[in-house]
């Protein structure tokens, strides 16, 4: 970053040009240590395979499968760390949560037969050799292209909320659907979503697969990029994820779109080749 007292360039502009969410800045990270951040990579890998483990069973699993003994305890607290819990069908026995405004789930059902008719998002955890940092995405749903994304070494709504402005900037969906992560639900972001008369749709507790294209995603570009690259720095998986998004995007055939890509069908604006689909 240039000195701000000698540089006529903003904080925000600066952050722009770099890359870089505004919220990084001042992001003053705690300590994590080598042990943990090697222990979450290990979650990474078995959550991303079987997503339905919760703590008792990844703990085991850590235990037994990959031998390094860990506690339940310790467990819960670093799949916190890393923005993740079990994905189990259940029925709506979760108790309500007056902090955030509901917002029901709309696609159960729903043919997905245009682009920008439903977008999504989501956050992952992206394993570094000697750290870790979060993934945010918007995806058309249609088309399953990938509309904004970027890297940051915190889960905050800024983050988030940039990774959607500059998705608006494709266009305004109809429907735009999110878990129900504190991101997500806060104040600021879904009065950007209402600013533009944009319907809500919010995941139920513990049910990813209600976003289930953009978990597809993360399967992608996990197993086809970052864990074969293994990422040294920030800087390096976010240049490696932007080649690996724009392949995605431009390149990279999707037999659910007739072995089309996700540029051919989004950027054709309300081409339907890749046929309807039924949630």
């Amino acid at each position: 970053m240039i000195d701000k007292e000698n540089s006529n360039i903003s904080i925000s502009r600066q952050c722009e040009l770099l890359g870089i969410p505004r919220s990084s800045l001042y992001y003053k990270p705690t300590e994590t240590s080598e042990e943990d951040i090697q222990i979450m990579h290990e979650i990474d890998a078995i959550y991303t395979q079987s997503p339905f483990y919760g703590r008792r069973r990844m703990t085991q699993h850590l235990n037994k499968v990959i031998g390094i003994e860990v506690n339940v305890k310790r467990v819960k607290r670093l799949m916190r760390t890393m923005g993740i819990h079990a994905v189990y069908p259940k029925k709506n026995l979760s108790i309500p949560n007056a902090a955030h405004k509901k917002y029901p789930y709309l696609l159960s059902g729903m043919n997905i037969c245009q682009v920008n008719q439903v977008w999504s998002t989501d956050i992952t955890y992206v394993k570094l050799n000697h750290g870790f940092a979060y993934l945010c995405a918007v995806m058309d749903w249609h088309s399953r292209y990938v509309l904004s994304w970027k890297l940051s070494n915190t889960m905050d709504t800024e983050f988030c909320l940039e990774v959607l402005n500059e998705a608006l900037l494709h266009g305004i969906p109809d429907i735009f659907n999110t878990d129900q992560g504190s991101q997500f639900t806060s104040d600021k972001f879904t009065n950007r979503l209402l600013a533009d008369k944009i319907r809500i749709s919010m995941d139920g507790k513990g049910r990813a697969f209600d976003n289930i294209f953009i978990e597809r995603l993360w399967r992608s570009v996990k197993y086809e990029n970052i864990y074969p690259q293994s990422y040294q720095t920030l800087v390096d998986s976010r240049e490696g994820i932007s080649k690996y998004f724009k392949f995605y995007n431009h390149v990279r055939l999707h037999q659910s779109l007739g072995y089309e890509t996700p540029a051919s069908i989004y950027l054709g604006k309300n081409n339907t080749r890749g046929g309807a689909m039924k949630i």
